[in-house]
């Protein structure tokens, strides 16, 4: 049977969006900085926190998660690549050892579940040598944020961090993440942070004083901005997706539409078969793969590896 790709959308004109003036200027101080992140922060916080936008928050969440791997094992000097990080994580077999790369990409997948508002559970779950001062930097961060504004409190926490280690780069950009998610009292932690950061912008912001905070918050920004796009753009695919799904009708269908808008690559052998991920519903390997396959003939979904076997789907490219 041939199916009729679907048209994705282009029209995002109900979708909140970034004005012109907030990307088209220079942050040349910490004050415009503050300015135009405010404007971009009002603009993320209406498409993740109102769901009538259509945003899939959960997917959004773990498409950053591997960006966030990928930004973050750049700075810790060993250049992993985003597919070799996304591979070590979904193909390794249940109970063995995923690697550093695998590693990596868990912590980011569970440092966003992290209940942005927990009181203690980030310390639980960070590298034991911070435990006792975590919960003091991220009320730190948190009190200069709503002192000086949510990225103010971002590069405070931030150099915290650093100052006790300047190798625990990943903690420092996650607790940032977590003090942007409670600034703006977000269910969920989005990791924004790591995007445009360099090693030597986090060096620097240990080392010197204003115009290195200014290089910080202006990266921290530009990532904001680009975020904003990316929801934008995968609140479109998911209608497309959600559009189609009355014409799955195979056994766990629906549980599977809902795994893709959850999850950024899809592996039909282990996430959908022997049962869909996170349910009893059982659906066959054959099953799991013509499922994928059908997707992508729809034109809502799309294989991610260019490979044969051992592949992996998900809605956006």
């Amino acid at each position: 049977m041939t199916y009729q790709s679907t048209t994705i959308s282009n029209d995002l004109d109900t979708l909140p969006k970034l004005p012109s003036w907030v990307t088209s200027g220079r942050a040349e101080t910490l004050e415009t900085v503050a300015f135009r992140s405010g404007a971009a922060l009002t603009v993320l916080d209406q498409l993740v926190s109102d769901q009538r936008h259509g945003v899939p928050v959960k997917l959004l969440a773990n498409r950053l998660a591997l960006s966030a791997a990928t930004a973050t094992s750049k700075l810790e000097g060993r250049l992993a690549r985003e597919a070799d990080i996304r591979d070590a994580y979904h193909l390794t077999p249940s109970g063995e050892a995923r690697g550093p790369d695998g590693d990596l990409l868990a912590f980011w997948r569970e440092g966003a579940r992290l209940r942005a508002g927990g009181a203690g559970e980030t310390a639980d779950f960070v590298d034991a040598d911070f435990a006792g001062e975590v919960d003091v930097w991220l009320d730190a961060g948190l009190e200069r944020a709503r002192t000086h504004g949510p990225l103010a409190g971002c590069v405070a926490v931030l150099r915290f961090v650093l100052e006790a280690d300047d190798r625990a780069e990943r903690v420092a950009c996650l607790l940032s993440d977590i003090v942007l998610a409670r600034a703006l009292n977000w269910k969920i932690v989005l990791p924004i942070t790591a995007q445009h950061l360099t090693k030597t912008a986090l060096r620097d912001l240990v080392a010197e004083g204003q115009e290195a905070e200014l290089v910080a918050q202006t990266r921290i920004l530009e990532s904001i901005e680009e975020k904003i796009r990316l929801a934008r753009d995968l609140a479109r695919r998911a209608e497309a997706l959600r559009a189609v799904a009355p014409k799955l009708r195979s056994k766990g269908s629906d549980a599977a539409v809902d795994l893709f808008l959850a999850e950024a690559a899809v592996a039909p052998a282990s996430m959908l078969s022997p049962h869909v991920q996170g349910t009893t519903i059982p659906m066959t390997d054959r099953a799991a793969r013509r499922f994928c396959d059908r997707l992508v003939e729809l034109g809502v979904a799309k294989e991610l590896t260019g490979r044969p076997t051992f592949r992996l789907y998900g809605i956006a490219p």
